[in-house]
This record gives C-alpha cells, sequence and structure tokens, in this order.
C-alpha cells in the first residue's frame, strides 16, 4: 500500500502527495546523460609533493573533472618506474576521492608520455599508453587503447538541448622533434630572460597531430553540442614560443582556427595546463582569421608545480598566477541563454580570477 494512504487511514490526515512505488524506486539518470553544470579541470601534480588541492577540489561536488596532462612526472622508459609514480599519485589523501565523485576524462603531456618535452621519438609510448589508461579505468575495448596515432578521446554530456562535448586530443604520440633557437640566441637572449629555448617550427605543415587526428578533432567540432570544450594539454590562443605551445607549430594552431571561422563552430572554449602558472586568454581576430566570436582559453597549472617566471602572452585578460590553482567551468543551464563562468580558483578554493558570459556570446 502507498505509505501516504496508509497515513491518512491511520490519522485522518494526507501529509504529502501519493508517490508510486516505482517513483520512489526509480534510479536517477546516470551522471554522463545529464549536461555537466560545474567542470573542473587541473595539470601538472608531481606524485612526491603533497597535494592540499584536493580538498578544495573535492568540496566542490563538481560533475566533471579533466586531468590536462603531466598528472605524474614520470620522466623514464622504465615502465616499473613509471606505474609506481602513479600509485605514489593515487596514495596522494583525497585522490581516490576525486576519482570516485566525478566523471573522469584525461589526457596526458610530456612527463606522464614519458620524456620532457618529448614527441613520437619515445620508444616507450605504446607501454605508456596502456599504463595511463589503465590507471585511469579506461575500458579495455575503448578506440584510444588501440589507436596507430595516440590517445585522443572525446565524450558528449546531456541531450540536444543541454550538452557539452569535451575533446581531447593527443599532442605527443605524433609530435615531430621541436625546432630550437640558437645557442648563442638561447644563452645571450632566452636564458636570462628565462624564456625558453624553443621557436617556430621550420616545416611550415609539421603537425604535432597528423592528419587522422585532424579529420577526427573536425568531426567532433562539426557534431551538435551546445558547448564544445578543446581540452589541450598545451596553450593554444598565447603566441609565446619560447615553451611549447600550439604556437610552436602554427599550421595546427591556423588550421584549427580558421575551421572554426569557415565552418561557424559554435560554443568553443579552451582549457589548458602544463605551464606551472594559470591565466586566462581572448582571441577576438586572429592574424589571418576572422573569427565568428572571441575564442576563450583558461589555463590551469599546476596542482603541485609553480613557475614565478611567466611568458609574455598579448591575450592575456587578467593577472596571471603562479601559485598553485585549479580551473572551473561552470554552466547555468536554467536560464534562457545559459551563463558560463569560467576561471581559477587557488589552493582553498577562493577565487583567483573570472569571467562570465552567456552561450549567446559563443555564436556568430
Amino acid at each position: 500500500m502507498n505509505h501516504a494512504l496508509l497515513w491518512l487511514l491511520v490519522t485522518g490526515t494526507l501529509l504529502f502527495s501519493p508517490i508510486s512505488a516505482a517513483q520512489t524506486n526509480a534510479a536517477p539518470p546516470p551522471k554522463s546523460a545529464l549536461a555537466p553544470g560545474k567542470i573542473l579541470f587541473g595539470s601538472c601534480s608531481h606524485q612526491a609533493k603533497t597535494m592540499p588541492i584536493l580538498k578544495a577540489i573535492n568540496a566542490e561536488q563538481a560533475d566533471v573533472f579533466l586531468f590536462l596532462g603531466d598528472n605524474i612526472y614520470g620522466d623514464t622508459e622504465d615502465m616499473h618506474v613509471l606505474n609506481t609514480k602513479y600509485q605514489q599519485l593515487k596514495a596522494q589523501p583525497g585522490f581516490q576521492t576525486l576519482l570516485d565523485n566525478h566523471q573522469i576524462m584525461a589526457i596526458w603531456d610530456d612527463h606522464d608520455f614519458g620524456v620532457n618535452d618529448g614527441g613520437r621519438e619515445y620508444p616507450q609510448k605504446e607501454a605508456s599508453r596502456q599504463l595511463m589508461l589503465d590507471f585511469f579505468n579506461v575500458a579495455a575495448d575503448a578506440p584510444r587503447r588501440h589507436r596507430q596515432d595516440g590517445i585522443y578521446t572525446a565524450r558528449r554530456f546531456g541531450d540536444d538541448a543541454h550538452s557539452v562535448n569535451i575533446i581531447m586530443p593527443d599532442l605527443r604520440w605524433n609530435r615531430p622533434p621541436i625546432n630550437q633557437v640558437s645557442r648563442a640566441e638561447y644563452l645571450q637572449q632566452r636564458k636570462p630572460a628565462n624564456q625558453g629555448p624553443y621557436a617556430v617550427h621550420q616545416d611550415p605543415t609539421a603537425s604535432m597531430l597528423g592528419e587522422a587526428q585532424w579529420q577526427w578533432l573536425e568531426t567532433e567540432l562539426k557534431k551538435p553540442a551546445k558547448i564544445k570544450i578543446i581540452a589541450s594539454s598545451l596553450q593554444l590562443l598565447p603566441e609565446f614560443t619560447g615553451w611549447e605551445a600550439w604556437a610552436n607549430f602554427p599550421y595546427d594552431r591556423q588550421r584549427l582556427l580558421q575551421f572554426i571561422a569557415q565552418h561557424n563552430i559554435t560554443g568553443v572554449v579552451i582549457v589548458s595546463g602544463d605551464t606551472h602558472w594559470g591565466e586566462v586568454s581572448r582571441v577576438a581576430r586572429a592574424s589571418d582569421t576572422t573569427l565568428p566570436y572571441p575564442l576563450w582559453e583558461v589555463t590551469s597549472s599546476g596542482l603541485t608545480e609553480e613557475w614565478k617566471h611567466i611568458s609574455p602572452n598579448r591575450h592575456r585578460v587578467s593577472d596571471a598566477t603562479h601559485e598553485v590553482n585549479y580551473g572551473f567551468i561552470t554552466i547555468d543551464w536554467q536560464q534562457p541563454d545559459p551563463a558560463i563562468s569560467l576561471g581559477l580558483k587557488d589552493v582553498n578554493g577562493d577565487m583567483v580570477t573570472q569571467r562570465t558570459l552567456t552561450l549567446s556570446e559563443l555564436q556568430p
């Protein structure tokens, strides 16, 4: 018998509406079926350092957490060593709670790939791939376990009216050796300014992604979703080339911006890691492309790592932080024009920088 009706028979008072047993026992929809209202992200977590920032991240009760690379500092060709470092990360207080309470997506950067600033030449990338995907509980039959050109992945959350597609390219598996300035220029100009040795690649067609991954990326961007988050292990909008960035491979950067413009790809937001500082960037017009709307990028780095010598970025829209940080995107789907807040928070979960826009601002 319905509990409400039983209460009426005993007391003569109906205190609440009748609810069927089927309604009472109905399971809530899985998180993956819902459009996330809060997405957190971060990068650069050294497994041997304490991670008090995990307490603030877990207190957020977010829907999704994105690991943007350098999730450990492996830097080895010995898979036993690499696995040991993953286990050190897992043993961090609060890390298992993070895994248990969030939808998790992860991509690698150089240090968890296996070699500092490395690319396709790294000989253990296949074994490293399997270790990382095992650690993040990726299904054994997932395409990213077996692709010949990397671990790139995407996942769509929500329904047609409230949807987010999170797209994670792999910037390591196919990447050719990076170009460097001369030793004299590095010693005389770059090193004194802590600005790194790298330069634009000499081959104008050199690509970090490779053509097969490019076809996949363009297909993902064309898929229907209100918001498309490009989750990149390296900065995409900033044009400084002293350290690793999309700007070192201008073919890739220009192709992406041109594709967004030519196909009127709406709803794009970029998140990135790697730098050991955090900042927000905005580009309204690329040098050779008229974008349909301004592009925003939140760089969150690191969860443990800090770098005091922040590089130039003419697209920076707020003060950068060299303290540990994590990034956030919140979406208010209840509004007719959903409000999107993005920015960074510190080790205690306090706001560092924030920008708020509407979904209509991510459209022509």
